[in-house]
């Protein structure tokens, strides 16, 4: 059960979303039957997201896309949010703002990615501008398809200089989308989420897989891969990310940073102040 490696997509693979089957949840039945791993995952990305924190040396950047209602929330809240807040953070990427647009594409990205220390989540990211642009023919193909190449060298430079990458693309069924989409209806704290545009948008469902599966296929890399996660089930979703995600962490071998002040120093001031106090 390694999720790296199983949802990795490799520097070139030609992808067919159609082959990949959003409902797999491997050896596990339902939630209850995943509990015990998820529980485990979460604990441990706790704890090493605090080493990163501590020890200040590198960085995570965490993309999530994804059509409408595929889970990018959820994933941040049940997953990611068991982190710390004090050293991450969430950067949700709309339509751009009249500045925004005024720069070109990664501007607005290259201000938002993390310093030493920090994991930042991208809710949609960069990649907006190879897939909403090119689904609704805003730009050229020339002009979209050149941006392949420098998105891969914006991350390029991320990794050179200590940011580590993991790109995940949850994949969901036109049937499952629209499942959701009814019980954001029936749910009043999700109506404020419902949209025209979450309807319209699924008449172009086949331009979005063709669009993604030509991005992820150009842009996953060794040091920024794309996970194509199965995301029809919501708990499996949180097993397989959680699951990459403590893995790339472990992959650091980060060590907590060695303490700073003199601790025997530190423990007579401690006990001299106890000693104080009790005579008081």
């Amino acid at each position: 059960m390694n999720y790296h490696r199983m949802f990795r997509v490799k520097p070139g693979d030609k992808i067919d979303l159609s082959k990949i089957d959003p409902d797999f949840t491997d050896v596990f039945r339902d939630k209850a039957s995943a509990g015990d791993k998820i529980e485990k995952y979460t604990q441990e990305l706790r704890d090493l997201q605090y080493r990163l924190y501590a020890a200040g040396k590198s960085s995570l950047l965490i993309c999530l896309q994804g059509l409408d209602a595929a889970g990018k929330d959820g994933t941040i809240v049940h997953v990611l949010g068991a982190m710390d807040p004090l050293g991450t953070r969430v950067c949700a990427f709309k339509v751009p703002s009249v500045e925004e647009a005024s720069h070109d594409f990664l501007w607005r990205i290259e201000k938002q990615v993390p310093s030493k220390g920090e994991v930042v989540i991208f809710n949609r990211s960069h990649y907006e501008d190879v897939l909403v642009v090119r689904v609704h023919k805003m730009v050229s193909k020339e002009v979209w398809s050149e941006r392949f190449n420098f998105i891969n060298n914006f991350e390029k430079e991320l990794a050179a200089n200590g940011t580590h990458i993991l790109k995940f693309y949850l994949h969901i069924s036109p049937e499952e989308q629209l499942k959701r989409f009814e019980k954001r209806l029936d749910n009043p704290r999700y109506q404020w989420k419902i949209s025209e545009s979450d309807y319209t948008e699924r008449d172009f469902w086949k331009d979005y897989m063709r669009a993604y599966e030509e991005a992820l296929s150009a842009t996953s890399t060794k040091d920024a891969p794309w996970y194509i996660i199965p995301a029809n089930h919501k708990w499996f979703r949180n097993l397989a990310v959680s699951q990459i995600v403590v893995e790339k962490f472990k992959s650091l071998k980060m060590q907590l940073p060695e303490p700073q002040a003199d601790l025997d120093i530190i423990r007579q001031k401690y006990h001299k102040a106890v000693k104080e106090a009790e005579e008081k």
